[in-house]
């Protein structure tokens, strides 16, 4: 049977991008995405609801988005999902679902990115 795991997201970041560096030298990024979705409501309201997603990438991906992505950039993010699994210091297994990021496309200047700059500009 065939599968597929492939997500693509649209939001803002809700934090500043958090580099680091693994033991062999990877790059690793981890930052945080809203997704907002607006509808109406049985009564007939406008509502809207955020979904907070935790995001990672890696690699040259990592560093281009510690360089020019910050809370507030809007991106288009496509990816995969990642369960991880762990315990925790009092033995209890935890588990948290997030994406791992495959391609960043920015969609507007952020606090880092000069004003004439895109995604399509910028080489992975």
């Amino acid at each position: 049977m065939a599968t597929l795991n492939k997500i693509f997201l649209i939001g803002n970041l809700t934090r500043d991008v958090e580099l680091k560096y693994t033991a062999s030298g990877a790059a690793v990024a981890n930052f945080g995405l809203a997704v907002n979705r607006t509808y109406t409501n049985s009564d007939g309201e406008k509502t809207e609801e955020v979904c907070f997603i935790d995001m990672v990438a890696w690699n040259r991906l990592a560093e281009v988005a510690n360089e020019y992505l910050s809370k507030g950039s809007p991106v288009f993010v496509e990816g995969r999902l990642q369960m991880d699994s762990w315990e925790d210091q009092d033995g209890k297994k935890r588990s948290k679902l997030k994406m791992v990021a495959q391609n960043i496309q920015f969609l507007g200047g952020g606090a880092k990115a000069d004003s004439d700059k895109t995604g399509d500009d910028i080489p992975f």
